[in-house]
């Protein structure tokens, strides 16, 4: 990846949390407040777990058993990230972990984009806003997702996907309007903690498709381009590990070593839901099977993180 190209990359992902940080300081106490900030959080957490904990280690993976009322609150709080109904989320992923950086692979960026600087960016744009438009939801539900498609609940969820989008706009409209006891105070919580939220979420998710399969680092010995990028570690509940992820889809934590478990939020929940009894059978992976999938010495790595 050239200099020119690392730099393009870069800015797509630091340019719009800057602007959103300028746009807090210049319109403080004007269209943002203490009480946008809190919704634009807490709808950030439950939509994002919803996609990381349910959307994704839950049930594409199913790293871990639960009961079908979790289960399903998951799958309705993913849905409200407004990033497709759930079965064709599932059925999606499931095809990119079966075509990884291959052709059939939704959102690669290396596939069919041509060599170069044009070709790593154009491969950088399909990846992270491109596939949205030409391969988002076409995956074979019944091919990549059955075990959903069978699941009564999840259909139901599937279809009410709009009407679970407009609950995730009403839910911070409403709390703005209660706290602030002015509709004024209702429309900037919708701004706040659902379209501005809405953006971030979809922003550091589709980086996982782009950034995370296009430069960082790499310790086990897999044939695709999945790499770790620990600065999205965090904002994405964990998933920027996202190579530890390719070696070992199945486990329930994506940070493996002591450093990368601090900054895996969904491995932190998924815990505390295994502590109260709310989930159980979770898949982690053992010291000595990483060891085996090490790459060794010589192992790849990336330009960039």
């Amino acid at each position: 990846m050239s200099n020119t190209a690392r730099v393009v990359n870069l800015l797509a992902v630091v340019l719009p949390p800057v602007v959103i940080l300028l746009a807090i300081v210049v319109f403080w106490n004007d269209v943002v407040g203490v009480h946008d900030l809190a919704l634009l959080a807490v709808m950030y957490v439950l939509t994002g777990f919803g996609v990381t904990v349910g959307f994704h280690r839950m049930l594409p993976h199913r790293s871990f058993r639960t009961s079908k009322p979790v289960e399903y609150f998951f799958a309705a709080a993913g849905s409200m990230a407004v990033q497709g109904p759930v079965i064709n989320w599932v059925a999606d992923h499931r095809k990119h972990h079966a075509h990884t950086d291959e052709e059939g692979d939704p959102h690669s960026p290396h596939v069919g984009r041509g060599a170069g600087l044009v070709g790593a960016i154009r491969g950088l744009l399909h990846a992270h806003v491109g596939w949205l438009v030409s391969d988002h939801g076409k995956a074979e539900r019944s091919r990549y997702a059955r075990d959903l498609t069978e699941d009564a609940g999840m259909r139901l969820i599937n279809r009410q996907f709009l009407g679970l989008v407009g609950l995730g706009l009403l839910l911070p409209f409403a709390a703005g309007w209660l706290i602030t006891g002015r509709l004024t105070g209702g429309l900037t919580g919708l701004l706040w903690g659902g379209l501005v939220r809405i953006f971030m979420l979809h922003h550091v998710t589709w980086s996982i498709n782009s950034i995370c399969h296009f430069f960082g680092r790499r310790r086990f010995d897999v044939e695709d381009h999945s790499t770790n990028v620990w600065w999205l570690a965090l904002p994405s509940f964990g998933e920027a590990w996202h190579h530890n992820h390719h070696t070992f889809p199945r486990s329930a934590q994506h940070g493996l070593s002591k450093l990368e478990t601090t900054l895996d939020p969904s491995a932190w929940l998924i815990a505390a839901l295994e502590k109260l009894g709310l989930v159980w059978d979770v898949v982690r992976i053992t010291p000595e099977r990483q060891e085996q999938k090490l790459a060794g010495a010589g192992a790849k790595v990336s330009a960039g993180a």
